[in-house]
């Protein structure tokens, strides 16, 4: 029998099972897709080679991409952008970092309370949750993000609208500041020459494709690649805690196999997780026994799992209140150069707590494209689209074509993208479920993701708006002589919610150390943990301190072993104060 077995490795998982690995647990962990062993060889900088949805190799699918991507029922517009793999979505995220907005969190007493949604809280206060963040902060390392001139330009603008320069990483009001991200700084010859190498070269290379997954700088071993996705930090941690910590022993992975079954003991009170069976690429079944068992599987496969094995759902919250961040892009068209396509995915942004947030991204031609021909609005200046959304002070709205469009892609690197991020309610019709209609695959029924985007909350459809005005308005503090904004259908980049953690039994799944209310020893350790959609901040730093968290409950409630956040520490030098960027002049 294993101590801990992990279903699912990316954004959550590999941290469970490093921090349970170096403490000498049996941890088995499980991927549905492949581990990219060589990327540098296995991957490029085509943007269809890697984001085709279908047959891209970031894409929802086994390894073999001569077999279909996963199956899932999506009934309305939305578009769900998730990555199957050791590393998950990591591996095509762009490391953002920022901590959660305070007013999430229970005990929040601040003067703008009841902007948030005060019924889905956090259970437990922001003070008790520091450590965590600190802990995973120093881990990956989250540092603050270096600046070239997409980030001069989007800085400038916002201290031109009148705000402040934030210099903490708990933002009390609307503010401006370089992103908090999990890149490593640059180094050396990184960004000065054309094919940077290590060891001349160390860190963030500039190169502008983090939505391909990162390789650079050529040469370096994985766990000194730039972007710290869970396949270049936690998981080479996880898989060597034999060799960097005493008593530890490494991790087992195995990869391309679907869990089918979350198998329980006991009834009532005493039901209990005891193992999962599974799958693998054969089609050979395999049953492993555990103490514990961790779902980490991701917003959409998690719910799934649970649906599927038949596991006690009392109070019908399991896979519901599926929130994201309603997603918008806008974008200024400039006379001279941004580097937009430069740089790091995502170096700065605005926050208004309680509301959302705005950050600048980096996007290469194709996804930019792509960014501009996908909207609710209809066609720009030819017919209207469905959504409603006002233009929020643009010069245009909807999909681009024609000269419009061969105008703005002229030139990527003139032009300025800002991604708008809200604060996004909770609400129970928004959910992940089985469906009735599509064919089983490999793992049994598969899951059909509602997003109601039409019946938002008042609450989070003002938070689009007011924030897709600030976004114009940055655009235009900034120099653009042209605004356009898409009006995206949910893009959701950003899920959360659909196991969610909560004060209150009747509405949540999890108690609040990420334990299931009704099957004991068995947590979860993914975005569907979260509670609510954190205000607007990305949320994988938020998740990946839950999950180490959950971690230390696993080791001192069922394994006998003592706390460890709050009273050690990886790097001395982590507070909650951010740290000096580096300018890269010229980017």
């Amino acid at each position: 029998m294993r101590d801990v077995i992990v279903v699912g490795c990316g954004g959550g998982g590999p941290v469970v099972a490093k921090e349970l690995a170096r403490w000498g647990l049996d941890v088995l962990v499980l991927e549905s897709g492949p581990r990219f062993l060589h990327p540098e060889k296995d991957w490029s900088r085509l943007e269809n080679d890697a984001n085709n949805p279908l047959t891209g190799y970031l894409r929802t699918g086994p390894g073999d991409r001569t077999k279909a991507a996963y199956t899932r029922e999506q009934p309305g517009d939305e578009f769900v952008w998730q990555v199957s793999g050791v590393g998950g979505t990591t591996l095509h995220y762009f490391g953002n970092c920022p901590r959660a907005s305070a007013g999430v969190f229970a005990g929040y007493l601040g003067s703008d309370a009841a902007n948030y949604d005060t019924t889905h809280r956090f259970p437990f206060t922001l003070n008790e949750f520091r450590p965590y963040y600190r802990w995973v902060e120093a881990t990956l390392p989250v540092q603050t993000a270096p600046l070239g001139t997409k980030e001069e330009r989007f800085l400038n603008g916002a201290a031109a609208m009148g705000l402040p320069l934030c210099e903490t990483k708990e933002p009390g009001e609307p503010s401006f500041r370089p992103q908090e991200n999990a890149i490593l700084q640059p180094g050396g010859t990184a960004g000065k020459v054309r094919n940077p190498r290590f060891p001349a070269a160390t860190g963030c290379t500039f190169c502008g494709h983090c939505y391909q997954g990162c390789v650079l700088p050529v040469g370096a071993p994985r766990n000194l690649r730039a972007k710290r996705s869970t396949d270049n930090s936690y998981v080479p941690m996880m898989l060597t805690a034999d060799a960097w910590a005493a008593g530890g022993r490494a991790a087992e992975l195995r990869t391309d196999v679907h869990v089918t079954r979350v198998h329980t003991t006991g009834w009532g009170d005493s039901l209990r997780a005891s193992g999962v069976t599974f799958r693998d690429s054969a089609g050979a079944t395999h049953r492993e026994d555990a103490k514990v068992v961790v779902l980490a599987a991701g917003v959409v496969e998690t719910p799934r799992l649970w649906l599927i094995s038949g596991l006690p759902n009392p109070n019908g919250w399991v896979g519901c209140g599926l929130t994201d961040h309603y997603p918008d892009l806008v974008t200024g068209v400039f006379d001279d150069y941004t580097g937009s396509s430069k740089g790091a995915g995502s170096n700065a942004r605005l926050d208004y707590p309680g509301r959302g947030g705005v950050e600048n991204i980096c996007l290469p031609p194709a996804l930019q494209a792509f960014a501009f021909t996908y909207s609710d609005s209809g066609t720009s200046g030819v017919y209207p689209g469905k959504s409603g959304a006002g233009s929020a002070g643009a010069d245009s709205i909807g999909r681009l074509v024609g000269p419009e469009l061969v105008d703005t892609l002229s030139d990527v690197d003139r032009l300025l993208t800002a991604l708008v991020i809200t604060d996004d309610d909770v609400q129970r019709s928004n959910r992940v479920e089985l469906s009735w209609v599509l064919p089983e695959d490999g793992a049994g029924r598969v899951p059909r993701v509602v997003m109601r985007h039409r019946e938002r909350s008042a609450r989070t459809i003002a938070n689009r708006e007011f924030l897709a005005a600030q976004a114009v308005t940055l655009m235009r503090r900034a120099g653009a002589r042209r605004v356009h904004r898409s009006d995206w259908p949910p893009l959701m980049l950003h899920m959360h919610s659909t196991m969610r953690m909560g004060t209150d039994a009747s509405t949540s799944v999890l108690d609040s150390w990420s334990e299931s209310r009704v099957v004991r020893r068995l947590f979860i350790a993914d975005n569907s943990a979260l509670p609510n959609s954190l205000g607007g901040p990305n949320p994988t730093l938020t998740t990946q301190a839950l999950a180490t968290r959950a971690a230390e409950r696993i080791l001192t409630r069922y394994f006998g072993g003592e706390p460890w956040v709050g009273q050690d520490t990886p790097v001395t030098s982590v507070d909650d104060r951010v740290t000096t960027a580096v300018v890269a002049r010229g980017l």
